[in-house]
């Protein structure tokens, strides 16, 4: 009922809105292109989607307010703007439409190893192997830092992995979306050899891309930071915010009764009992040396390239979706002949994996289409213009200020790589030739800025996919994270305040460091007085 209240406000607060931008648009002819206005649409469907607690109308609302100012209020330009140039579109586009097959074939491969009684058997060697809430969450940590090669890889392999362990010992669905979104893009912007690296160098022109990424990792400090807070967030047992009330209902049997809960697997479909840690372990296994050769493949490998550069050019949609396939291949040739399955159950698997990825992609494939509708209202140009603008004083700041406008930018559009695309080019232009250090560490300012609105953001595609692969409520995944995330952000701009000053990235990385400890026990502090009263 409380919902239904918040929805009619909203409902009643947009038409005002809209009534007021119509005015503005069609009669008072504002301009809407290159404006504050193109981030309005994001920032509809982020607030909608932090009130009302539903993602899917949320971003359908922010699609349509694109359309709207596109089409100025006229019916047939706004339906065509919205499904011709934007639902349409996203999923006609090569590489959206490889990340979504992708997404199947994990699926598939996830219902595969529930149905052999692989994620079974695992579940009950980590049962008796990892001792404890905290050994279950840092061997989660662990997982997702060795699964480097890209994200979206990482967030669904990490979640169905660790996911039975992590209900085993009753943590969260909530803490295990945020260890593994923690782990996802934070961990491949800072890894040299995955698809992020490959991406980053890809955007910068007039420099060697794949050394100026190197140079930068020292001074990644959301990324580095980000590891370290979850480490002694875990270690030290420190939950706060929405975070600290799932841990704690997730004690309780209810927790788990609830719908949302219970695993997306068919229970319909008999699992075997005889299954073994062998049929998790091989298909996982297949998955990372096979997408890794797929990414490679794409790059000229093959060809002659090296490793590294065979990675900087390699295209990730379509590598994964053929390391991905080839995986799912030999998984069911490798359980066939181990005779934990017959053929008929393996393909009764098929549907039921894309069935478990339906949610993930209705989500993905809506926010695709809002950064469709931003770019084309020229979100991105409006932004250039703001950062080139601040680029002529404030040097010392200027890292920090980079890094904010990254995460604002991010955070709105849903996409960490399109705000590498936006930014560094700009970076890199600005500083090329006349301060060397100062464009390495805002290069540093703008990925970790990037990545951390990406955190943050309920639109991004590694946020949805982080929820899908614990199978959390995706709304209760961003909320807990938030305040996580912000802490990690906060700190972060201080220490790029101090890199801006002394231009060393150990010096900086240190004081970023106490910064982390000092402010992660004051927060325990506060929790055990809060607790203790």
């Amino acid at each position: 009922m409380k919902n239904n209240k918040k929805i009619l406000i909203s409902g009643a607060v947009l038409l005002i809105f809209y009534a007021m931008a119509w005015y503005c648009i069609e009669v008072r002819d504002v301009q809407v292109t290159e404006t504050f206005w193109a981030l309005l649409p994001s920032l509809i469907a982020i607030v909608l989607a932090l009130i009302t607690k539903e993602v899917y109308s949320s971003l359908f609302v922010g699609i349509l307010t694109g359309a709207l100012f596109w089409g100025k209020f006229h019916p047939v330009a706004v339906l065509n703007h919205v499904f011709r140039d934007g639902i349409i579109s996203v999923i006609s586009d090569s590489w959206n439409v490889g990340i979504l097959v992708f997404l199947v074939i994990l699926g598939m491969m996830v219902q595969l190893m529930n149905k052999t009684g692989g994620s079974l058997a695992f579940g009950r060697w980590a049962t008796s192997h990892i001792r404890g809430k905290v050994g279950a969450q840092l061997a989660t940590i662990l997982l997702g830092v060795l699964i480097f090669i890209d994200d979206y890889f990482n967030c669904l392999t990490v979640g169905s992995v660790m996911r039975p362990v992590t209900d085993k010992h009753k943590i969260s669905r909530e803490k295990l979306s945020y260890l593994i979104d923690a782990t996802a893009a934070p961990v491949c912007i800072i890894a040299p050899i995955s698809s992020w690296a490959a991406a980053v160098a890809g955007f910068v022109e007039g420099e060697n891309g794949m050394s100026l990424f190197l140079k930068a990792i020292p001074y990644n400090y959301y990324a580095l930071l980000t590891i370290l807070a979850m480490i002694l967030i875990v270690s030290l047992k420190i939950s706060f915010g929405p975070m600290k009330k799932y841990e704690e209902e997730a004690l309780n049997d209810e927790y788990w009764a609830k719908k949302e809960y219970v695993g997306a697997e068919d229970t319909s479909l008999k699992v075997n009992h005889n299954g073994k840690v062998i049929d998790m372990i091989i298909p996982i296994i297949l998955l990372i040396v096979l997408c890794t050769i797929g990414m490679i493949y794409t790059g000229g490998f093959f060809k002659g390239e090296t490793f590294i550069d065979a990675f900087a050019n390699s295209d990730a949609s379509v590598g994964l979706v053929l390391g991905s396939a080839s995986a799912l291949i030999m998984t069911i040739i490798f359980y066939l002949f181990r005779g934990v399955i017959t053929f008929d159950d393996a393909m009764d698997c098929l549907p039921e994996g894309f069935k478990q990825m339906v949610p993930a992609i209705l989500i993905l494939t809506f926010a695709w289409s809002l950064k469709a509708m931003t770019d084309n209202l020229g979100a991105a140009t409006y932004v250039a213009g703001v950062v080139a603008g601040s680029a002529a004083g404030f040097q010392a700041f200027l890292p920090c200020i980079i890094f904010l406008i990254a995460i604002g930018l991010s955070f709105a559009t849903g996409t960490s790589w399109g705000t590498f695309g936006i930014l560094i080019p700009i970076v890199v232009n600005c500083f090329q030739n006349t301060d060397y250090n100062l464009m390495i560490i805002s290069i540093s300012a703008c990925m970790a800025g990037a990545v951390c609105g990406d955190h943050c953001s309920p639109i991004s595609d590694t946020t949805i996919m982080s929820s899908a692969g614990a199978e959390c409520v995706h709304i209760n995944h961003v909320s807990t994270q938030l305040p996580y995330a912000l802490t990690v952000a906060a700190i972060s701009a201080l220490t790029y305040i101090v890199a801006g000053f002394v231009r060393n990235a150990w010096i900086s990385l240190i004081v970023g460091i106490i910064f982390t400890v000092i402010t992660l026990f004051v927060i325990r502090s506060m929790g055990s007085k809060e607790t203790a009263s």
